[in-house]
């Protein structure tokens, strides 16, 4: 690991502080980056979440696929955490806190709204991001996509059927334009531009030192995305510190809980580490386009859950951070084979 990639946390909370500062000193310019939208996909994230991407995707080796089939145990992880259990822990938390722990610091109104946002958030697991944990992790390319692929297919029938159970809302207006946009931006387009650039390079070794060259841009647009998110939500974060907290504990509950339990699943299983680190990921993070939209078209712009969904957006980098931090150290614990 490079020195930049050791001292990633401190760039990445130097981002937050700098994304929330340009958001009060520059409003205008944080205002036309949140305007370059669409189907609730700012394209400016979008792009540097793509150069995020792009250089894990250049080492999926599409012939190795097959190979998916002869360690299952990542894959089966991966499935039973975040649709078994994941939206259901998330709901259970956001009613324990909302409904009891905080019940005398929020309104009844309020809280109901929190906990429909959490609950959003609880049923979106990540598809872009997971790319870029399972880089910082050394995860295996090739895995990763079938992982995040099979996982992506289940959400589109899965989605909205368990948000209407645990919301109790039966008429939910899934944004497929998000859903489409999101799976295009994040996977289809990186996917292509990593198998033509492995076309072009030829051999492994030229595939390998390239590779090495991009990842620190990788990196940097990771930097760059957690600056603009902050700018985004900068006045959020400073008019509603409060509420942001306590938002924030159930997430954060939630977070490494959900990441304990898929992690230690994968060492009991004996998994190897290069998959089981990323399997543990895909449930811990979240689809924050996804959430933030059906929270949007639920309950409105200015919506107690639209806010929940903002929160985890805030809380993701910072945690995720932590957890690739904990699978580096944890490697040797896990089969390398």
């Amino acid at each position: 690991m490079g020195g930049f990639e050791r001292w990633l946390s401190l760039w990445v909370a130097l981002a937050m502080v700098v994304g929330i500062a340009v958001g009060q000193v520059a409003p205008g310019l944080v205002e036309a980056i949140a305007a370059a939208e669409v189907a609730s996909i700012n394209l400016v994230v979008a792009v540097l979440i793509w150069a995020m991407v792009y250089p894990m995707m250049v080492g999926v080796d599409f012939g190795a696929v097959s190979g998916v089939a002869r360690q299952p145990k990542g894959l089966i992880v991966t499935l039973a955490v975040n649709w078994l259990i994941k939206p259901f822990t998330m709901a259970g938390l956001a009613v324990l806190f909302f409904e009891v722990v905080f019940a005398p610091f929020i309104a009844p109104e309020d809280a109901a709204q929190y906990i429909a946002g959490l609950i959003l958030l609880g049923a979106a697991p990540c598809t872009a991001m997971v790319f870029v944990w399972s880089q910082l992790t050394r995860g295996d390319e090739t895995y990763t996509l079938v992982q995040v692929s099979v996982n992506d297919l289940i959400m589109i029938v899965a989605f909205a059927p368990i948000v209407a159970l645990l919301l109790g809302v039966t008429e939910i207006e899934v944004p497929w334009e998000t859903l489409v946009l999101a799976t295009i931006l994040y996977v289809v387009l990186p996917l292509a531009a990593g198998l033509a650039t492995r076309r072009a390079l030829g051999s492994k070794a030229r595939i390998e030192a390239f590779t090495a060259r991009v990842k620190p841009a990788s990196i940097i647009g990771l930097v760059a995305t957690v600056a603009i998110l902050f700018g985004l939500q900068g006045s959020v974060i400073l008019n509603r510190p409060l509420v942001i907290l306590l938002i924030a504990v159930p997430i954060l509950i939630q977070s490494y809980s959900i990441f304990a339990l898929a992690y230690g699943a994968a060492w009991w299983l004996r998994v190897p580490h290069r998959i089981a680190a990323p399997c543990a990921m895909i449930g811990t993070s979240n689809f924050f386009e996804l959430a933030v939209a059906v929270a949007i078209s639920l309950f409105g712009l200015n919506s107690g859950a639209a806010l929940a969904t903002v929160v985890g957006v805030l809380v993701e980098v910072p945690v995720m951070l932590s957890l690739v931090a904990f699978a580096n150290r944890t490697r040797r614990r896990f089969p390398e084979a």
